[in-house]
């Protein structure tokens, strides 16, 4: 093990972010640039090595955690980025963005703060890209068989990656104008800046893998003549259909989804628009959904000069300890400050929007709320406490509802859906349709990033074992699997 007291002797000690006065004026990530090193060591010596490291259970690609703790803790980046990469394609992604269940299930997280998992694993892949350590690992012989993956987020990536150092010949089909999908366009700059994305995809490139961006299966290229292109095909294309809120007053202007919002603010990030046309710049900014997404907005809002920002939620507010009805190691709900909530802004919860009002031009002015509570189970409204704030850019980030159906990718390949409006597979990320797979948020739903690199893996098994009557390839995960929640 690392240190056999570090638990004992070390205290919890996160990564350091920059004032957030200075931050929002800029878009660059919030943390502190090299803060980690001098303590990351340290922070991987308090790993218990664990005789049964539940870390494990929390993170559904199995990452090997105790092993490169350990190479953390002795400073062997390279043993550590080989560790690392041994269950994890993208490890810098996720030690960006992922929530980090392995942490909430770390079995020093009984009676004392966890380890840092997440901030030792990205100093580990962050040091292995500078030390060079990271290198392209193209097969070493071709099979002949040839691949589409539809979608180029974390699950089309991995599996695509996979597929490629096999043997096969893959194609990535993206429909926007740059690889990524909502790694690209979802995830602001100041969470994850794109220079991660762009030196993977050369990195890919390197190995094998093509990409074909502004191609929209479906729309473009119809999807059965694709299939007969190629020897499989592997749907990633995420669950990007956005929740709505059909309430009164939602055809006003001002009123978008988080998925029209962020992406232009990215795209002038990328230098594509020196403006976005949806700004909050001198407006009261509302945004409905208490998630992640919605704290990207909130950070986004910050940055282009909002008058100011209120966060809905119609949850009741988490609280800041373990309930126990969420006992150790399951994921719990807890209150959860990002560092857009540091930068400012207000959080109301256990609030629901009952209509819009707009001025005469049909532009939108005020959001009217009302406060509810669970009574026997349902939500109620609670009568008096209706009031309305002022909103003159509302933005929806209630989450996905299933994969885009409107581009005719699902009736072009008559791929049969589950009960949940998902792409139906079997064991093996099969769909109904013969050689056509499918992995990530259109077969699952709606999950985490740490949710779609593992399907992407296993599905990359399902296919080589299609084409070629075995596979070595890693499944960490089965599609009936599911996080450990209560």
């Amino acid at each position: 093990m690392a240190d056999p007291k570090g638990f004992l002797t070390t205290g919890r000690e996160v990564a350091k972010t920059r004032p957030a006065g200075e931050r929002v004026k800029d878009w660059n990530e919030v943390y502190v640039p090299g803060s980690l090193l001098p303590i990351i060591s340290k922070q991987a010596g308090r790993c218990m090595d664990c005789g049964i490291p539940f870390c494990h259970n929390g993170c559904p690609l199995g990452n090997l955690i105790p092993e490169w703790n350990d190479y953390a803790y002795r400073e062997d980046w390279a043993a550590a980025s080989e560790r690392l990469h041994a269950t994890n394609n993208f490890p810098e992604f996720t030690g960006r963005l992922c929530p980090a269940p392995c942490e909430s299930a770390c079995v020093l997280g009984i009676n004392q703060p966890a380890v840092t998992i997440k901030n030792v694993e990205v100093s580990i892949i962050d040091k292995a890209w500078g030390n060079g350590d990271v290198t392209p690992q193209p097969p070493e012989r071709l099979s002949g068989k040839t691949v589409a993956v539809i979608g180029s987020g974390p699950a089309g990536l991995a599996a695509a990656q996979q597929l490629t150092r096999a043997g096969h010949t893959v194609a990535v089909y993206e429909r926007a104008d740059r690889i990524g999908g909502l790694l690209r366009y979802g995830i602001p700059e100041f969470k994850m800046e794109k220079v991660h994305i762009n030196r993977r995809i050369e990195q890919m490139r390197a190995e094998g893998t093509k990409f074909r961006t502004e191609v929209e299966i479906g729309r473009d290229i119809d999807a059965a003549k694709l299939r007969r292109r190629y020897d499989a095909v592997v749907i990633a294309a995420g669950a990007t259909v956005s929740r709505d809120l059909p309430v009164p007053g939602r055809d006003l202007n001002g009123i978008h989804f988080a998925m029209e919002y962020l992406p232009l603010a990215n795209k002038v990030q990328e230098g594509d628009l020196t403006v976005s046309p949806i700004t909050a710049e001198g407006k009261h900014v509302v945004v409905i959904g208490g998630g992640d997404t919605g704290a990207d907005c909130v950070g986004t809002a910050h940055r282009q000069g909002a008058a100011s920002v209120t966060q809905l939620e119609i949850m009741p507010r988490p609280g800041e300890d373990r309930n126990a009805n969420q006992p150790w190691p399951t994921f719990p709900m807890l209150y959860k400050v990002t560092s857009a909530h540091e930068e400012g802004g207000e959080r109301v919860y256990s609030v629901s929007t009952t209509h819009f009002e707009g001025d005469e031009e049909g532009n939108v002015q005020f959001l009217h709320l009302v406060e509810v509570e669970f009574k026997d189970g349902k939500l109620e409204q609670k009568p008096g406490t209706e009031r309305k704030l002022p909103a003159q850019l509302v933005t929806l980030a209630m989450g996905f509802t299933g994969t885009d159906q409107e581009n005719g990718l699902v009736q072009q390949f008559g791929l049969e859906l589950d009960a949940r409006g998902n792409v139906a597979r079997d064991a093996e990320y099969a769909t109904n349709v013969n050689g056509v797979f499918v992995a990530g948020d259109a077969g699952r739903g709606q999950s985490l990033i740490v949710w779609a690199i593992a399907e992407g893996r296993s599905a990359a098994r399902g296919v080589d074992r299609f084409l070629t009557g075995a596979s070595e390839l890693p499944a960490p995960v089965k599609p009936t699997d599911r996080a450990l929640t209560v």
